[in-house]
């Protein structure tokens, strides 16, 4: 193997640069759970909540159907239910069948749910800045 080539002619540096995301997305994760979890949420929680308190006003009253929250949060369909299920639980949202399709399920906001993102939100904006402008690649 040629010097600086991983496997299967891979320059070493992207694997470097693989292992650098990940680990900053490891510590950033590891930071934000540990600021929300004094507000009784979690990094994927509070990914939930940011995502339907950042919708359209229309969406804000209709929700969002759970694949499409799926698709933004990055959790598989039965991991974003069991946590829907949590937040559902805590009074943090509500659940509701769509009106356009039967099977599907909308999501959306309690007020709670809309107070308690608006309290944590600069926490979590406060780590990402500090994580992620701090560790930024040169």
């Amino acid at each position: 193997m040629a010097a600086g080539e991983a496997e299967a002619g891979t320059p070493v540096g992207l694997v470097e640069q693989w292992r650098d995301i990940l680990s900053l997305h490891a510590r950033t994760m590891c930071e934000l759970d540990r600021e929300l979890h004094r507000h009784g949420l979690g990094a994927s929680d509070f990914e939930v909540l940011d995502v339907l308190a950042e919708g359209t006003p229309e969406d804000s009253a209709s929700g969002y159907r759970v694949q499409e929250i799926a698709g933004q949060v990055h959790l598989s369909q039965s991991a974003l239910s069991r946590l829907i299920g949590r937040l559902e639980k805590d009074g943090l949202v509500e659940r509701g069948m769509c009106s356009e399709d039967r099977r599907g399920v909308r999501v959306c906001l309690t007020p709670k749910g809309r107070a308690l993102h608006a309290e944590v939100r600069p926490l979590q904006r406060a780590v990402l800045s500090r994580m992620l402008e701090s560790d930024s690649p040169e």
